[in-house]
């Protein structure tokens, strides 16, 4: 008789428990549709999740087979990761559906998200309920549960501006937690669960949105001219929420390609902040340079400009190039084809194109996965 491998004890237990998990048992479970990058990905098991007693089935079962052997990897909308082409994990899915109403005022309305959810279908829903705060935050792609691990931001708005907690599970010690925003200790693009990865699995999350239609921020790029277009041709004099976020999407559209129709991980880089010397600096050779003031004498600078400048717009490493309209976006143009190190290639390239240039080193925005499920450095070395 042939031995059964952890895996397969793993698949017993979690039959024996009668639990309603989705395990998808194949050793070739393909992920190359599971990530908007379109990498090539074999994972050995894929578990989704549609509710939170699910999670608590299958982590007492994982604990007490031998599966427990097998690392784990929390997979969400993949719209920020890059996956490796063989993934030796167990990948977890939480897709838990669901919004509800947990307070409501005349001047403001606390939701509860479920991580399932999509993002930017929630902010168009929020747009339209009357309860603003995330329209900034547009057509951003992925899931809402991966919104707070990389503290997701555009336009001057940060998902933490309207976060009040996340429900978590602790993987490492089968625990729920609710975590206050403080809590997530958040960061530019970053927060705990991007600091400790595949420790939590977040099922939840609470956001407080205002009811205010004239509180709006449209200060950034091309944002305010838009929205008051929309405004003009509906009578109003000035720009409400929803006009924000049309506007904001118009902008996306013209410069982000679809991942549907391109693959992509949206923003690839993070915009570099330097020393505000530095800035100057450089402003005394190129005046055109985009750059933001930041506290403690710091300089916010636009990372897609300094791609362009450099000549990359358009260019790369084939089958990864920068988009054609936006120079901070990496395509890919061999979908499912395509692996991780060919990301990488492109991404050295580009990244020590640009620091021989401005001696300004770019970081690496989404999540490089190593093929146990751990994630890599910011700086990955081919």
């Amino acid at each position: 008789m042939t031995q059964a491998s952890p895996l397969d004890l793993s698949i017993q237990s979690l039959t024996a428990t009668g639990s309603s998990i989705d395990l998808l048992a194949s050793s070739s479970s393909d992920l190359s549709q599971a990530n908007t990058m379109a990498l090539a990905c074999l994972a050995d098991t894929v578990v989704t999740l549609t509710d939170e007693a699910q999670l608590d089935n299958f982590m007492t079962a994982y604990a007490e087979g031998t599966a427990h052997k097998i690392p784990l990897f929390v997979l969400s909308g993949g719209s920020n990761v890059l996956l490796p082409a063989e993934l030796n994990a167990i990948v977890l899915q939480p897709k838990m559906r669901g919004i509800d109403i947990i307070d409501q005022t005349d001047d403001y309305v606390d939701i509860e998200v479920m991580a399932g959810e999509n993002w930017h279908d929630l902010v168009v829903h929020t747009v339209n309920q009357g309860w603003y705060g995330l329209e900034n935050l547009a057509l951003i792609p992925g899931l809402t549960g991966a919104a707070p691990v990389q503290n997701i931001g555009a336009y001057g708005v940060q998902l933490e501006d309207c976060l009040q907690y996340v429900r978590a599970y602790h993987l490492p010690t089968q625990t729920w937690h609710h975590l206050s925003a403080s809590d997530c200790a958040f960061g530019y693009r970053d927060s705990i669960f991007k600091r400790t990865p595949n420790t939590w699995l977040i099922s939840r999350v609470g956001f407080r949105l205002h009811t205010d239609p004239n509180n709006i921020l449209a200060s950034y790029g091309d944002v305010q001219t838009i929205a008051q277009r929309y405004a003009d041709q509906q009578g109003r004099k000035l720009p409400t929420p929803h006009d924000v976020m049309q506007a904001i999407i118009d902008i996306r559209q013209q410069k982000l390609p679809d991942p549907k129709q391109l693959p992509n991980c949206g923003s690839f880089f993070q915009n570099p902040i330097i020393a505000q010397e530095q800035f100057m600096a450089l402003q005394a050779i190129y005046p055109t340079i985009v750059g933001y003031p930041m506290p403690d004498a710091m300089t916010k600078v636009a990372a897609g400009w300094l791609i362009e400048q450099a000549g990359l717009k358009g260019g790369g490493v084939a089958p990864i190039v920068t988009h054609q309209q936006q120079a901070l976006v990496l395509t890919n143009h061999t979908p499912y084809q395509a692996t991780q190190e060919d990301v990488a290639i492109a991404q050295h390239y580009i990244a020590n194109t640009v620091y021989e240039k401005f001696a300004i080193q770019l970081s690496r925005e989404p999540v490089w996965i190593n093929a146990d499920g751990s994630t890599g450095s910011t700086e990955h070395v081919v």
